[in-house]
């Protein structure tokens, strides 16, 4: 099984009123210039919320959520304190409640990195 980090916050906040673009763009640019896959997904929202275990979690949120998943938990906490008005967390998955981390409940949707 994987840690898997998040911040976690409105859709609205995080995909529309938050310029997140940039920062996406120059670390996947540093990224590639050090030959290191990618470890951060954007998800709209994201299926880990219907999990048993972070249901205090969803309740907590404005929905629909949205969330920024990453393997890296220094990633997520630099975009907690950039961000500040998020929730942070980690999740253990594949599991018998999280079988797919990146997966989103919104119809159509990709993950964006």
């Amino acid at each position: 099984m994987q840690t898997y980090y998040y911040v976690l916050a409105s859709q609205k906040f995080l995909m529309e009123e938050e310029p997140l673009e940039e920062v996406f763009r120059e670390r996947i640019r540093d990224y590639h210039e050090k030959e290191k896959e990618i470890d951060f997904w954007q998800v709209p929202q994201p299926a880990f919320l219907e999990a048993p275990e972070l249901a205090s979690i969803k309740v907590k949120c404005p929905q629909p959520a949205a969330a920024i998943i990453s393997t890296n938990s220094h990633f997520i906490t630099w975009l907690k304190l950039r961000l500040e008005f998020v929730a942070t967390g980690e999740f253990q998955a594949p599991s018998d409640t999280i079988p797919q981390p990146l997966a989103s409940l919104a119809p159509s949707s990709t993950q964006d990195s």
